[in-house]
């Protein structure tokens, strides 16, 4: 064993190529260049680290040095060739591993997200990325106004501050489809709550959705899916919350579970409006204000840059169309469901 723990397999032919070419003071041969990096090349795959190999070049280099040379200039230019091709094997086969580790990631990440491949495999697959799927997860899911990919310096900024905060808590940080995602255990909810907090700041204001926590490998997709599905919601209701919940969400798909049905209430219950001067729009964003304000006239009127007054008569005239008078708690929740769906099958420019 060479010292520092490094096998003398690794500077074969070492003090041969020391003596011959410091001798005459000729360059390395194309053969023994090509013989160092593959050298390199196997220490590296057998995960010894560069300073210990070369620590172990230089000490083989006091050993081996040349009893008689015309030039120590001679002897140091052929270690620098040797120990600098050596190097460079080196670092060939660690980018290869990194690229293919890369590769790996990006396969499991995509068979975790998608549920493409045996769960079982992909719980088995997970221990390797830090994950011990036979727990809850639950996943988070930020999207802006540009897509972001593994190479982001948003992703890196994230993952410096979740690893400053929490340390290795299982934890899966990365991207999918443009968009930023976190995989957490399901009971540290404080962990992708401040996922959310740094992905929002790192990005000037994205908006982030969490899914419920669902155990095993299929939960996660289905958690990443109730993330993806809430990001929907918000951008067809026009939510800005800067971050989305997926169980305070529940009752929209609910009421969406069967289209037909909704289709039916909007185009009965809203379908009159039609008849307005200007269309069915401008009653339907004043119902909508109106609600999203909690029924309180003067926050509605605001929101639209209306007078208190010019909006109770738009309110009049939803009820003389419809006969459903949004100030009548009984009726407001027919009306305030048919605006839900109205928002969210994107009508009236979608007509049915």
């Amino acid at each position: 064993m060479a010292d520092q723990g490094i096998p003398d397999a690794f500077l074969d032919g070492y003090a041969r190529i020391l003596a011959g070419a410091a001798a005459t003071g000729r360059r390395l041969t194309r053969d023994e260049l090509e013989s160092r990096r593959a050298l390199g090349e196997r220490a590296a795959e057998a995960g010894h680290g560069l300073r210990a190999l070369v620590g172990a070049h230089l000490d083989a280099t006091r050993t081996h040095w040349p009893a008689t040379v015309a030039s120590h200039d001679r002897v140091l230019a052929t270690v620098a060739q040797a120990v600098d091709a050596f190097a460079e094997g080196y670092e060939r086969a660690q980018r290869l591993a990194v690229r293919q580790e890369e590769a790996a990631r990006r396969e499991f990440i995509d068979d975790l997200l998608y549920g493409r491949s045996d769960l079982g495999l992909i719980a088995q697959r997970a221990e390797r990325f830090g994950l011990r799927l036979s727990f809850e997860h639950a996943v988070a899911v930020a999207q802006g106004t540009v897509a972001y990919d593994e190479s982001d310096a948003v992703l890196r900024e994230v993952e410096r501050a979740l690893i400053g905060r929490f340390g290795d808590r299982s934890i899966l940080l990365t991207t999918k489809d443009g968009r930023l995602v976190c995989v957490a255990p399901g009971d540290q909810d404080e962990v992708l709550a401040f996922f959310a907090k740094q992905a929002y700041a790192a990005t000037d204001g994205c908006q982030v959705a969490i899914g419920r926590p669902q155990p095993g490998a299929g939960g996660v997709v289905q958690s990443y899916e109730e993330a993806l599905n809430a990001l929907d919601l918000a951008e067809r209701l026009e939510l800005d919350a800067p971050l989305l919940r997926a169980a305070d969400l529940l009752v929209y798909p609910v009421l969406t579970r069967d289209r037909q049905a909704m289709a039916d209430l909007v185009h009965s219950v809203l379908g009159p409006m039609r008849d307005a001067r200007g269309g069915a729009r401008p009653l339907l964003d004043t119902l909508t204000a109106y609600f999203d304000a909690g029924c309180v006239s003067a926050e509605a009127a605001r929101r639209l840059s209306l007078s208190v007054r010019a909006l109770t008569y738009r309110l009049e005239r939803v009820h003389q169309l419809t006969g459903a008078d949004p100030s009548d708690p009984v009726h407001r929740y027919t009306l305030q469901t048919a605006v839900i769906g109205a928002r969210l099958l994107d009508w009236p420019s979608v007509d049915f």
